[in-house]
């Protein structure tokens, strides 16, 4: 299939954070460069380190001296992934627009089968990973994590699917006009709509190195994006405390008419200790919940910005 190129610009923007991966960089940006080459694609490599705690940032510098259409973008400290890869497409300005991870799992050379994809007219081609080369437990919680994310969202998450993916640029443009200080790339491609569709792809292991989310770091990217993007914890909350109040109406209706009767004589103390503790404990949680709802809103009216570059190279 032929594919057409824009000649007044790079046809491709290929955006990709960069997070402890020092030993990963030259052979990315290799793969990158020879797959793109030859299919007779222009492109931009636009490699945005996130406050790397390792020499990434010197091994993008070295890229960028290279190569001019190899970009290096260096933050002021560690934003986190989705916010890195913000800072990638705020300067990618390419027609199409590639995201992918810097780890290798994405391979590169998907990227020609994504674009032909895209080519049959859709503005968003999603890479579905066949099988993914992760360890069992990160499997296991991005499965209930994408179930749990769709409930409450009302939308469909797909747990093969992450970043990686090519993107049309006023796709791209729509996630940018976007500037919530609560970020999570798949979720807000998802809530922008366009046309879509996914292709299978191979998964490779990681290259080098462990991934950097723990299960501190999920839970709390978890948290973040179910509190931006859903207020349906706040509706089971009402739902369940509508119910709790039905059934204590009827039963303190019961237990008066119990008592005009003769029936009781004297009171519960079990029952009567059980209830205050199962209803503080409903409170509390009500507290915590509308809490994070605030906390998260007084982040956002901050205004704060949602990164901050301390280097740009190219």
């Amino acid at each position: 299939m032929s594919i057409s190129i824009n000649d007044s610009g790079p046809f491709l923007s290929i955006v990709s954070p960069v997070y402890g991966a020092k030993f990963i960089v030259d052979e990315l940006v290799k793969r990158i460069v020879t797959t793109l080459e030859l299919n007779n694609l222009t492109f931009e490599i636009i490699l945005v380190d996130d406050g790397s705690p390792d020499n990434s940032w010197e091994k993008i510098q070295k890229n960028c001296s290279f190569d001019k259409r190899i970009k290096g973008i260096k933050l002021s400290r560690n934003f986190g992934q989705h916010y890195a890869i913000t800072a990638g497409l705020d300067s990618a300005i390419g027609e199409w627009v590639v995201v992918m991870d810097c780890d290798l799992q994405d391979q590169p050379e998907e990227i020609i089968n994504l674009l032909k994809k895209a080519q049959e007219g859709y503005d968003i081609v999603f890479a579905r990973r066949i099988e993914r080369q992760d360890h069992f437990f990160k499997r296991f919680f991005s499965y209930f994590f994408y179930k749990l994310l769709s409930y409450l969202t009302g939308t469909i998450h797909d747990s093969s699917v992450a970043n990686f993916g090519i993107y049309h640029k006023k796709v791209i443009e729509a996630v940018c006009r976007m500037r919530e200080s609560i970020r999570y790339f798949p979720t807000m491609v998802n809530w922008v709509g366009f046309k879509h569709t996914k292709i299978k792809v191979e998964h490779s292991k990681r290259l080098e190195g462990e991934t950097s989310y723990n299960l501190k770091k999920l839970i709390n990217l978890s948290l973040d994006v179910i509190l931006a993007f859903s207020d349906k914890p706040i509706r089971i909350i009402i739902k369940i405390g509508t119910v709790i109040s039905l059934f204590a109406f009827l039963f303190a209706f019961v237990s008066v008419i119990r008592f005009f009767s003769g029936d009781i004589t004297v009171s519960g103390y079990t029952s009567l200790i059980a209830s205050i503790w199962f209803l503080s404990g409903l409170i509390l949680m009500t507290l915590g919940t509308v809490g994070l709802y605030v906390g998260k809103t007084f982040e956002g009216v901050k205004n704060r910005p949602i990164y901050i570059i301390s280097e740009k190279l190219n």
